[in-house]
């Protein structure tokens, strides 16, 4: 029983997390090495893709999705979606699309005069299942080594959360050793009695056999 409540609590507090991890905004500074458009057909991997850009018919299977190619300043090369979310999931309200890729086009850079950005996005890179980041914003920074800032958003849903998170366990704490665990105990004590009874039944029944 302990296993799976402990198997329980780390497949929640995963899943809590993997949503956390996926949502919330973060910053990546890279130099913007080419930007295109590309006609993408979704299918199981379709959760991991914004709804149609607003304005646009959002029935259809596929759809022309804005990309951002980036290199980092170690090397590896990281590539952004760009797509509305509109008053959809997460609650970014991104409806500039075409102008944040007007932006990165602008942008560009090559190795030897590299510019470098901050580019803020949320979700994940996945080549196996083709899922990308889709970038939020764009602006330009001093350098590779230029501060990401500090999160204020982030800290202060995960504060909120986890605050929300306490106050919810500690009232389930008060309900279940107020009311859960007495109604427990009597039920255990009931069991106990009753197994008394049948074992002392039992026992008379033997007595008769001996006798």
């Amino acid at each position: 029983m302990a296993i799976i409540k402990w198997v329980f609590w780390i497949t929640f507090w995963v899943l809590v997390g993997a949503f956390f991890h996926y949502t919330l905004p973060q910053v990546d500074i890279v130099r913007v090495t080419d930007t295109y458009e590309k006609r993408i057909d979704f299918g199981e991997n379709s959760i991991f893709w914004a709804q149609a850009d607003v304005g646009s018919d959002g029935t259809a299977v596929n759809r022309d999705v804005f990309f951002i190619q980036t290199r980092r300043a170690k090397g590896d090369v990281m590539v952004y979606r760009n797509e509305d979310t509109g008053w959809g999931w997460p609650p970014y309200f991104k409806f500039d699309t075409s102008n944040l890729q007007a932006e990165a086009a602008d942008a560009k850079s090559t190795g030897e005069a590299a510019k470098y950005v901050a580019i803020k996005h949320y979700g994940w890179r996945n080549e196996f299942l083709s899922i990308f980041p889709n970038a939020i914003s764009i602006r330009a920074v001093d350098g590779p080594d230029a501060a990401k800032g500090i999160p204020w958003l982030n800290i202060f849903i995960l504060v909120v959360f986890f605050a929300i998170a306490y106050a919810i366990w500690v009232r389930w704490r008060r309900f279940r050793m107020a009311r859960i665990d007495p109604t427990l105990e009597a039920i255990e004590d009931d069991l106990v009695e009753k197994r008394g009874r049948f074992s002392r039944w039992i026992g008379t029944w033997r007595a008769k056999d001996k006798s």
